[in-house]
């Protein structure tokens, strides 16, 4: 049984980061930069310089608009501290009934958000861990629901040839109940308006659902690695609750740590998925020590759905 669609928050699976979408998302054991904030908060632990910000936008299939913003600040021998805020956002529409199926004059749109705080701290030169805590709200025209989750993540640098092995639980938390005026009515116990109470104020029982908890083990390495070249391969598994499990594959190739170009395969494992191989390329310019700006492009294919495209 996959349990497919019983889970809320469901903007919480959406992987940011060009890099990581470039790579098929196998990013819990590569986690070397700001968005391991997302995959694995370990991973920013192991972050260069004094800090990091990390801006990612993409207009998301059928013209949904998904963004995510972090930054992390190196407290050194304490650990590191960051920030995220995640938004998805649905265009607004035209509220459509039996009885006026071009619309009855309102609008309705929805939207999701969630913001995150958490630290990471390296034990030994080898071996890091973080956290994360988030406060989570989903908005469907005048109704709400809100929870809150903690995310979890190792990361151990191993003696063999540097294999890092990655591990993460993501989205561990409450269950999410909407609430608000779109579930509220009015109620006529007889059904019969000239007999007994009319117009009794009531409301629909709403059930309330889990997030959606994913565990993810991941393994990266650099398998060529010279004066100018860098080839890193990575693969991810991921077990969530309301799906099978599945893996992720990704390489990515940088010239002289300036210009990468990346590809992966989404969703291996995975019946009836639209997600399959993923692109990216990027640029990291470095204008002082410690000082380096970083743009990236991703595309990933969704067969009927077409593409997404990330921008960072």
């Amino acid at each position: 049984i996959t349990k497919v669609g019983t889970t809320a928050g469901q903007f919480l699976k959406i992987g940011p980061g060009a890099r990581a979408l470039g790579m098929g998302e196998t990013f819990v054991g590569v986690s070397d930069d700001i968005y391991a904030s997302y995959y694995n908060p370990a991973g920013v632990a192991i972050c260069k310089g004094n800090g990091q910000v990390a801006f990612s936008h993409t207009q998301w299939l059928a013209d949904i608009s998904y963004d995510f913003a972090a930054t992390s600040l190196n407290l050194e021998s304490l650990g590191s501290l960051f920030i995220t805020v995640t938004s998805l956002r649905v265009p607004e529409d035209k509220v459509r009934t039996f009885e006026y199926p071009e619309g009855n004059g309102q609008n309705w749109d929805a939207s999701s958000v969630a913001f995150g705080i958490g630290f990471s701290r390296s034990l030994t030169d080898r071996f890091s861990i973080g956290f994360q805590a988030k406060y989570i709200q989903d908005s469907v025209w005048s109704s709400t629901a809100s929870g809150f989750a903690l995310d979890v993540g190792t990361y151990y640098i191993t003696p063999f040839n540097d294999l890092v092995i990655g591990a993460s639980i993501s989205n561990f938390g409450t269950k999410m109940q909407l609430d608000g005026r779109d579930i509220q009515i009015n109620y006529d116990p007889d059904g019969n308006s000239s007999t007994g109470p009319n117009n009794i104020p009531a409301q629909y029982d709403v059930d309330s659902y889990d997030l959606p908890l994913t565990f993810r083990i991941g393994l990266s390495m650099d398998i060529i690695k010279s004066r100018y070249v860098r080839v890193k391969a990575a693969l991810d598994a991921t077990h969530p609750n309301d799906n099978v499990e599945y893996l992720n594959a990704g390489l990515e190739f940088a010239y002289d740590e300036l210009f990468f170009i990346r590809g992966g395969y989404k969703s291996i494992l995975l019946d009836n998925s639209e997600q399959s191989f993923t692109l990216g390329a990027g640029i990291n310019y470095e204008f002082s020590d410690g000082f380096s700006i970083q743009i990236n492009y991703a595309y990933g294919d969704y067969g009927r759905l077409k593409n997404i495209q990330y921008f960072d």
